[in-house]
C-alpha cells in the first residue's frame, strides 16, 4: 500500500478550511455568495477520489479523509439550501 504524504496534507488542508464556511453559515445564516455548483463539483471530486481509493488502493486509510471532506462539503451544501430561501426573501424587502 502506497500512502502519499502530499495527498494527506492536501486533504487535511481542505478539511481545515471548510469548517470556517460552515461556522459562518451557522452563525450568520447568510449563504449569499456561496456557489452550490462549486460545492457540488467538489463533492463529485471527492466521490471519485473515494472510488479510486476503493478500486486501486483497497485498504488505504486515506479514503476516510476523502469521506470526511465529502461529509463536510455536503453539510455546507445542505446549509446553503436551508438558508438560501430566507436570504433571497430578505434581499427583496
Amino acid at each position: 500500500m502506497h500512502v502519499s504524504i502530499f495527498e494527506i496534507i492536501m486533504l487535511l488542508c481542505f478539511a481545515a478550511s471548510w469548517p470556517f464556511s460552515i461556522v459562518r453559515a451557522l452563525r450568520t445564516k447568510v449563504v449569499i455568495g456561496k456557489s452550490p455548483i462549486f460545492m457540488s463539483i467538489i463533492i463529485i471530486g471527492y466521490v471519485f477520489g473515494i472510488i479510486h481509493k476503493i478500486v486501486y488502493c483497497p485498504g488505504d486509510w486515506v479514503v476516510f479523509l476523502y469521506l470526511f471532506n465529502l461529509l463536510i462539503v455536503s453539510f455546507d451544501l445542505f446549509l446553503y439550501f436551508l438558508y438560501i430561501g430566507k436570504n433571497r426573501k430578505d434581499l427583496n424587502k
